[in-house]
């Protein structure tokens, strides 16, 4: 989902509260808070030998220790307040990605994609997904789509 999109549809539904399905069935918690907001420019080379950029939007959350007992999650127009305190100060690139960063005791520290949202009475539902990495030479390396091979990133194999 685009940056735009994300912040279209938290202005479109301020009187909502705003939650996260990182994966199927399981929310962050009520407690979490917006830690912080990224702005960030890739600049890659890959293993094929050629350049990309690209900027991302990052937004980490973060449980509170303090506050597990509670059982209401944060307004969409509490965060709106967040993300337009940030872009005040640092503009967002409206047409980049927007990821959520995320963990707790039970889930690793991940990048997510939002796949999808869902409204749902008085919740914005943004549902969250892993993408798998990829390589993005797989005309230079020859990589067969259909069997990823260890073996195509051998000095013999011209990537890499």
């Amino acid at each position: 989902m685009r940056t735009q999109e994300f912040l279209n549809l938290m202005n479109e539904h301020q009187e909502k509260h705003l939650l996260f399905e990182y994966v199927p069935n399981r929310f962050v918690k009520p407690n979490y808070h917006i830690t912080e907001v990224k702005h960030l420019k890739i600049d890659s080379v890959d293993c094929g030998a050629r350049t990309d950029s690209w900027n991302e939007t990052i937004v980490q959350l973060w449980e509170s220790p303090k506050e597990k007992h509670k059982k209401e999650y944060m307004t969409v127009s509490k965060a709106n307040a967040i993300f337009n305190k940030v872009a005040g100060m640092k503009p967002f690139d409206l047409d980049s990605e927007i990821k959520i960063e995320y963990s707790n005791a039970l889930f690793h520290t991940a990048q997510l994609f939002v796949n999808d949202f869902e409204i749902d009475n008085d919740k914005l539902i943004f549902q969250l997904a892993i993408k798998k990495t990829d390589c993005k030479a797989k005309d230079v390396c020859e990589v067969d789509e259909q069997v990823m091979e260890a073996s195509c990133c051998e000095p013999s194999s011209g990537c890499c």
